[in-house]
């Protein structure tokens, strides 16, 4: 996977839009009754979903949703984009540099040979895009999700964008595999752009094919299910289809090319434009359309930044400087990270676990440079304040999360001490992070005090065989004495809301990924559900051993992120 300093700004946009989504399982899924376009007026094109709660429980929930139960009225539309920004003069879809527009015309390939079916998230048919499951079983939608039908109203469309990889100017990027199908207004008034990854050549695919393989789209689909039951914004992935069709991937550079399937997942966000979606119309000078395309972020994502005020540019920024440090703090607290050991690629280890606070800042520093042709001279010193104050936006966060994450209330002098602390012997001693925190949340104050700890914590005896375990413990217990009306029940009750029990690993994705080359796609659907509920212990999970020690078949596992 090629780092690009636009990734975070695609994530971020997700995180001003979603916090209706994080409480999606506590909410009623009943609690809005809206129709969808008129056509789905006809009762064979709709279905009705009602809550299964009793008739006291759902109260104001007490509503049906409608979801229609076919494609024949379901639309998209690219109209937005293509009234407001600039598109590519040139029609005819062959490699070359753009200039002087944000997207180009570009239709998918469909597969030449038979398409399957891998996988499809009921959650985000449902409840994003107002389709009933059943509908992942007609002809049609296989036909769209593969990229070989077109819905009215769509003009598939590549987005043109620059920007670096690991460190390094890039110039022009763009969406060399992925084909930005049409934008889908839901029932809920939110809009959501569907595009295709793995769909075949645009004007962006440089040296590439444009297609992605079914390793690297396994690991997309299941990555992104996980990570939004973590809490932890990201884009969606509806479906993952695989086809008989081959491509030649040389996984791990190292000169041996094999045949692989291809794959496409339909995945969605509020938006996918990114940081170099900005620097690409700085570097070529491209002011004015800069101006029109930042206008348009605002105006569609940025709802707490006037579009006319004179200092929209700054308070712009201010907000993605914020969300970006709260963003990459979340995703550390769970132990995610683009490479925890690097991928194949990353030769200078930017983007290990360590880095992602830097590169957060990285990324941040040339959104500015992309910024500042637009920004007067106190306008500019005052970005650079904001991106000063970056560091220390990381940090509180970083701590108000760890400290959630070790049940500790209130505020006490040594509590960043106490969480360094841990890390370091968790670095050391090279134990499990999820497990590590689950079962600080599992074990019970006796049982730590005493150092007495049983099998079933393994995560916690591995950490328990550096000398300084017993002095960590101590300085822990103590802290836990003093918050306030706490009991260690409760304690156990809170920890275990925060540290997940379940994530995603290189080893899961491996083995899913095995299987479904044999066409067996049972464990990626397994995994899918699983990573649905991260906080919950449940039998199939332990059976499957997903809450266990690596396997020893896994323990040198070579990963590579290429596709």
């Amino acid at each position: 996977m090629t780092q690009r300093t636009g990734f975070l700004f695609c994530w971020l946009i997700q995180r001003l839009q979603f916090p209706q989504l994080l409480l999606l399982d506590v909410t009623c899924h009943a609690i809005v009754c809206c129709l969808l376009q008129p056509g789905l007026e006809r009762s064979d094109s709709v279905f009705y979903l009602s809550s299964n709660k009793s008739s006291h429980e759902q109260g104001s929930c007490e509503k049906e949703v409608r979801l229609a139960s076919s494609l024949d009225f379901w639309t998209l539309s690219s109209e937005n984009f293509i009234a407001m920004l600039p598109v590519d003069p040139v029609k005819e879809n062959y490699v070359r540099k753009v200039k002087n527009c944000v997207f180009s015309i570009a239709f998918p390939t469909p597969f030449k040979s038979r398409v399957r079916l891998v996988a499809v998230s009921k959650e985000v048919l449902e409840d994003i895009l107002d389709l009933d499951l059943s509908v992942s079983e007609t002809d049609d939608f296989i036909q769209l999700v593969s990229g070989e039908k077109i819905l009215f109203g769509s003009v598939p469309l590549a987005h043109r964008y620059g920007g670096h990889q690991f460190g390094i100017w890039a110039d022009q990027l763009g969406d060399g595999r992925a084909h930005l199908i049409g934008i889908y207004m839901n029932r809920k008034g939110e809009k959501w752009e569907l595009q295709l990854k793995g769909s075949g050549k645009t004007p962006y695919s440089r040296h590439g094919d444009g297609r992605a393989v079914l390793r690297s789209s396994v690991r997309e689909f299941l990555g992104s299910e996980a990570v939004h039951h973590l809490g932890i914004p990201t884009s969606r992935a509806a479906s993952l289809v695989v086809s008989d069709d081959e491509v030649w991937r040389d996984q791990f550079y190292d000169g041996n090319v094999v045949k692989e399937r291809a794959a496409v997942v339909l995945r969605v966000a509020k938006s996918w434009f990114r940081i170099g979606s900005l620097e690409i119309l700085a570097h070529y000078g491209e002011l004015d359309l800069l101006r029109t395309l930042l206008d348009f972020i605002i105006q569609e994502h940025f709802p707490s930044v006037d579009v006319g005020e004179p200092n929209r540019y700054v308070d712009f920024f201010s907000v993605v400087v914020s969300e970006t440090a709260q963003l990459i703090a979340l995703w550390t607290s769970v132990g995610f990270a683009h490479d925890f050991v690097p991928n194949t690629s990353d030769d200078e280890r930017r983007y290990k676990i360590g880095n992602q606070a830097n590169i957060g800042m990285f990324n941040l520093n040339k959104l500015l440079q992309a910024l500042n042709p637009l920004l007067d001279p106190r306008q500019k010193q005052l970005a650079a304040l904001i991106l000063e104050g970056y560091p220390d936006l990381y940090y509180t966060r970083f701590r108000e999360l760890f400290k959630a994450k070790l049940g500790l209330l209130g505020e006490r002098k040594g509590d960043e001490d106490l969480i360094a602390f841990l890390l370091h012997l968790m670095e050391k001693t090279a134990a499990d992070f999820t497990m590590t925190f689950r079962q600080l949340s599992e074990i019970t104050q006796s049982q730590l005090q005493e150092l007495n700890i049983p099998q079933q914590f393994w995560a916690l005896q591995t950490i328990s065989k550096h000398e300084l375990f017993p002095a960590w413990v101590s300085q822990y217990l103590l802290r836990l004495k003093s918050n306030m009306n706490d009991s260690d029940s409760e304690r156990r009750k809170r920890m275990m809301t925060v540290n997940p029990r379940y994530v995603l690993k290189n080893w899961m994705a491996e083995s899913a990924v095995r299987k479904a080359e044999r066409n067996d796609f049972s464990e990626v659907r397994l995994l899918q559900q699983v990573l649905q509920h991260p906080f919950q212990k449940h039998s199939t999970a332990e059976k499957a051993g997903y809450a266990s020690p690596t396997p020893s078949w896994a323990k040198n596992l070579r990963v590579s992120c290429s596709s």
